[in-house]
């Protein structure tokens, strides 16, 4: 007890010796005298000596001596006790601030999180004795923002993207240096191949230049879509949020430039882009750009409509409101910020960052350009060559299983690319450069184990213009009678629009992609659900997705030769429908380069 008490006493080296030599009880000195003679005896063992019969009576003046060196030798070892107690004690100190400030961190996090999550659920009403009631002021408060916002909406929030917070982490940057490593081995096995073949470094880059080609007339096409976008969308919506307030919602004005949006919509950014792209003959990546921000400005133009039409008509309707039309209507630099941000849900404004980080921005896009160096070295090392021979021989099933297997790893390198340039570098640039502080354009859909959990969170943009335009309106006009439904049109939906910018991009009709997504994507979807926990459900959302990119590569690349090599003159309807691969064998003609 007292030993203890002097190892937790705070005060002075001189105090503790005072002290302990105040200490006179005999079990306390012979506790000491053991102590410090184990310690003597761990500093300096000795064989034991055997003392002569003449020595035993000089004993006592040795032993004295040796009582007095155990003693002083116990003291010093207890203050060494104590020094070391107290340099464990301000490194304890030191290591509880770090792991308070970590865990303070975490919390906000976490909190952050929760917050999020909570905000994008349905309100559900809360029985009155659980809380106060609203005054009338607070209900018409209420009742306006659910009927402008038509009871859901997406919140907005300023957070980074996932894959930059595991950048920080050195473990899960090694596996962005293993991709670098392997686009070097890619970039030295071709300018091998190449030396070897030709007697030198061939540096032409001939794919990349024929699938963007034609790029004058693609950015010229592209500058007349976005200024219609500019201009049709907010003139009309302008005009007859202008007169709304002189007419009912279905008079003749609202029905005209109701139905003038959904020719403008049709005919002029749907159809005009499609004929400029057919009728010239544009190359795959050419097509796919103009096709891409074709679907981008329809789904925008659309959120722009759906998301202001609702404030105008409450806003009419509220006779004791005083304010005018004009303070509803959105500026015309909001609509402009909307086209540009990284985001198809339309806001009046959005979280913004303080500043620009332009070496961000150009680390970014820098990314953008080596992923497509990368895709390049993909398709010529590993689809070419494989395809520019399998398309000689006929594709019975041994030769399309083959095919399917070794297309797995093309087509889970070019899914990996396409995700890491768009998703997440392409769309990280303008946001920085726009200063908008969403960055949640993805979720951690490589974790997912259930393809309901991957589809909401591997496109997390889309997925909220489907949600939020698609089931949710759907849920709104059928009284959310009929969910599965809703699920069924976004599938249907999703489907169409993937099928269509393929079919128009390639060339040729083939839904192989329409028939994955309504076919084993709906069965997985219901199958593969939410309930389904475990890493062994993770192992077969990855398998499955392997298998299916191995599909779209193997399908699309073999009848992307089929076409080229067995062109019809004056194809009918039907023949324009059915896949060229099927019928296609020239084991006897010369192939024609791509």
């Amino acid at each position: 007890m007292i030993l203890n008490n002097i190892l937790n006493s705070d005060t002075t080296s001189n105090t503790r010796i005072t002290y302990w030599k105040l200490c006179k009880h005999d079990s306390v000195d012979r506790m000491m005298s053991k102590v410090g003679q184990f310690l003597h005896c761990r500093r300096s063992p000795q064989m034991p000596a055997f003392p002569e019969l003449g020595d035993i009576g000089e004993t006592s003046d040795g032993e004295n001596q040796c009582h007095g060196e155990i003693h002083n030798n116990g003291k010093m070892e207890v203050e060494q006790l104590i020094s070391k107690k107290l340099k464990l004690k301000r490194k304890a100190e030191h290591l509880k601030c770090g792991l308070m400030k970590q865990f303070d961190c975490q919390v906000l996090e976490f909190m952050d999180s929760l917050i999020e999550e909570s905000a994008s659920l349905e309100p559900v009403p809360v029985p009155a004795f659980f809380s106060p009631p609203l005054s009338d002021k607070e209900q018409i408060k209420l009742r306006h923002l659910r009927e402008s916002t038509g009871g859901h909406g997406k919140h907005f929030v300023a957070r980074r993207s996932l894959l930059d917070e595991l950048f920080e982490v050195n473990h899960i940057r090694t596996i962005y240096h293993m991709f670098i490593a392997l686009l070097i081995l890619f970039i030295l096995s071709t300018l091998v191949v190449d030396f070897i073949d030709e007697g030198r470094l061939v540096l032409d880059f001939d794919l990349l230049v024929y699938a963007f080609g034609q790029l004058p007339l693609v950015v010229i096409t592209w500058l007349c879509m976005f200024l219609s976008v500019l201009v049709v969308p907010y003139s009309l919506f302008h005009t007859w949020a202008s007169h709304n307030h002189e007419s009912s919602p279905t008079s003749p004005c609202s029905v005209v430039l109701g139905s003038l949006f959904l020719l403008y919509q049709s005919l002029g950014l749907g159809f005009l882009p499609t004929f400029v792209v057919v009728r010239n003959g544009f190359p795959p990546a050419s097509c796919f750009i103009i096709i891409l921000e074709q679907v981008r400005l329809m789904m925008k133009a659309y959120s722009f409509i759906r998301e202001n039409v609702p404030k105008i008509l409450t806003l009419a309707k509220d006779k004791t409101n005083t304010s005018p039309i004009s303070t509803v209507i959105p500026q015309l630099s909001n609509y402009i910020y909307f086209l540009f941000a990284p985001t198809l849900i339309y806001r009046d404004s959005y979280p913004r960052n303080p500043t620009i980080r332009w070496g961000y921005v150009a680390t970014k896009l820098l990314q953008v350009l080596g992923c497509l160096f990368y895709a390049y070295y993909v398709f010529v090392r590993l689809c070419i060559p494989q395809f520019h021979s399998i398309s000689l021989q006929l594709f019975d099933l041994r030769v399309m299983v083959l095919c399917v297997f070794n297309s797995i790893l093309p087509g889970v390198l070019v899914l990996f690319l396409a995700f890491f340039a768009f998703l997440h570098c392409w769309l990280n640039a303008f946001a920085e450069m726009l200063r908008f502080a969403d960055r949640m354009f993805y979720k951690d859909w490589w974790n997912s184990t259930s393809f309901a959990n991957y589809y909401r969170t591997w496109n997390v943009v889309v997925h909220d213009w489907l949600y939020y335009y698609v089931y949710c309106d759907f849920l709104l006009m059928s009284k959310k009678r009929c969910r599965a439904g809703g699920m069924f049109l976004v599938f249907t939906v999703s489907a169409v629009v993937h099928e269509y910018i393929l079919a128009i991009c390639f060339g040729f009709f083939y839904p192989v992609l329409f028939c994955l997504f309504m076919c084993f994507g709906m069965v997985f979807n219901f199958v593969l659900h939410d309930r389904r926990k475990g890493p062994i459900w993770n192992v077969i959302m990855w398998t499955a997705l392997f298998l299916g990119q191995g599909v779209i590569i193997c399908l699309y690349s073999h009848e992307w030769y089929a076409q080229r090599y067995c062109p019809l003159k004056e194809p009918s309807f039907m023949q324009l429908l059915k896949p060229r691969s099927w019928t296609c064998h020239l084991q006897t003609k010369q192939p024609v380069h791509s």
